[in-house]
């Protein structure tokens, strides 16, 4: 059997697949050239870890092999995140951190309870360490990530492959199912650092906005903690107030049902639409050098992967940028009423929340470098003062009823005129009214009785008197002159 002299043997005169052999070395720890796998590594935005970076490519080494379920490695992305979680110091919650936990949740939904219409949860409160975190919302992040995810590697996947020769084309075989597993082993590997760091700054299940864990309420002890480092605030007083942010997040999702599939609706309908600018990522691979790490980490920084904004994608992130404010603020809002006479540094923390939510810690910003997606409240104090505005005019009942359906949700141009939101309100309700009367008319057939029979359609008719009389005005029982 003669073998094809572009491709070489490996002696049994069987063609060798160099593109797999190259992998297969890479993967197998035999190296590559001079590439060293920290330096990889270091490429790729990973933590320099000897024991964590020979854990990684054991693991990918062993999916290689195997076929992926799809374009993530959700596996990976779980070690690592798990591992990443516990780098530091994540100590175990403790018997006094739960109970304190506890009471704090509990209290907060007494202080909740006279300034909104909505109804306590009943759920019991949690103490998390950041593992714990990362088991509750792994699931959630799988949801929000997996179409960025698809994205992603279709746009890797058809860049390699009007890049590659056609000989090489020829010679791939069965190597596609290697790179797709690569691909998604990588994605993991990055969102699993993601996830984990993030556990290091969020206070709470709901902190970044979105329910990431269903019916659930949750503070992380170790990072309550570290939240009020600085601060000048009792401890206590920062857990009572978080925990009245967290119990106020709780209730708003438990006791308005659609909302939360409202919010990753819209973060899904986003991530669906994401297209990546193939020419952008096939003049990255033509110019990097593959012996400049720092160089791949610079361009990879760049947003090669930044998604190209279509009128569709701006619509949807006006919606979820929206629907996250309006969440924000109305917590923001009820936790400024319930703790203002309970707690004197609550002006204080409340401010410290808004600026914390307005920038983002670094774990989101790399998240958001991630999957191109930043899940934070731009116009929460314009949201707030909405909702503050929609109090004093119908009171705490009329505004809370406007959680009751999507399509009462004020929108963008509400928060830039919140006065102005119930006029607005009030013309579309008559503009409605006007169309239903309209339909309920044409359902009656009301347009297509003749005028006249329409004008006389609600009066008795009258007898018509006959030809040649007078009208009678005789009494009854004379005779007629």
């Amino acid at each position: 059997m003669t073998s094809n002299p572009n491709t070489p043997s490996n002696g049994d005169d069987s063609p060798v697949d160099p593109l797999a052999e190259m992998l297969k070395n890479l993967m197998g720890g035999q190296g590559m050239g001079n590439i060293d796998p920290a330096e990889l590594a270091k490429a790729a935005g990973l933590p320099n870890d000897p024991n964590m970076l020979q854990q990684m490519f054991a693991q990918v080494q062993a999916m290689m092999s195997s076929t992926s379920e799809g374009p993530v490695n959700w596996q990976l992305a779980h070690e690592n995140a798990r591992r990443v979680a516990a780098a530091g110091t994540d100590p175990s919650v403790n018997a006094l951190q739960a109970r304190e936990v506890d009471e704090a949740l509990r209290l907060a939904e007494l202080w909740l309870d006279p300034v909104t219409d909505l109804q306590a949860t009943g759920l019991i409160g949690r103490a998390w360490s950041r593992a714990e975190w990362v088991e509750a919302t792994l699931a959630t992040w799988k949801r929000l990530t997996e179409p960025v995810a698809n994205s992603i590697a279709n746009a890797l996947s058809d860049a390699l492959t009007q890049q590659m020769p056609e000989e090489m084309k020829a010679m791939m075989g069965g190597t596609s199912s290697m790179l797709q597993n690569m691909g998604g082993a990588i994605f993991g590997m990055q969102l699993g650092q993601a996830i984990g760091a993030l556990s290091a700054e969020v206070v709470s299940s709901t902190d970044i906005g979105v329910p990431l864990a269903d019916l659930e309420m949750a503070l992380l002890p170790a990072n309550v903690a570290k939240f009020g480092e600085g601060l000048s605030v009792p401890e206590n007083d920062v857990r009572l107030f978080l925990a009245v942010r967290e119990a106020a997040h709780a209730r708003l999702f438990v006791q308005v049902p659609w909302l939360r599939g409202h919010l990753l609706g819209a973060i899904e309908a986003y991530a669906r639409g994401i297209h990546i600018d193939l020419s952008r990522v096939e003049d990255l691979a033509r110019d990097l050098d593959p012996g400049n790490p720092e160089g791949i980490q610079e361009a990879l920084s760049q947003g090669v992967f930044t998604p190209e904004r279509t009128p569709e994608q701006s619509a949807a992130l006006e919606k979820l940028e929206t629907a996250l404010a309006l969440v924000e603020g109305w917590v923001d809002e009820l936790t400024a009423a319930a703790t203002e006479n309970m707690l004197p540094s609550a002006v204080a923390l409340r401010e410290t929340v808004r600026r914390r939510r307005a920038t983002g810690g670094p774990a989101e910003h790399a998240f958001s470098s991630l999957v191109g997606l930043e899940l934070r409240p731009r116009r929460l104090r314009e949201a707030a003062a909405l909702w503050a505005a929609l109090k004093d005019e119908r009171g705490i009942a009329g505004r809370d009823a406007i959680w009751q359906h999507p399509d009462l949700l004020p929108t963008a141009h509400d928060l830039d005129d919140p006065a102005g939101f119930t006029e607005r309100r009030r013309l579309a309700e008559a503009s409605e009214t006007e169309v239903d009367d309209a339909l309920q008319k044409l359902l009656e057939g009301g347009y297509d009785a003749p005028k006249d029979e329409e004008n006389t359609a609600d009066s008795p008719e009258a007898p018509k008197p006959e030809d040649g009389d007078s009208p009678d005005d005789t009494e009854p029982g004379e005779p007629k002159a």
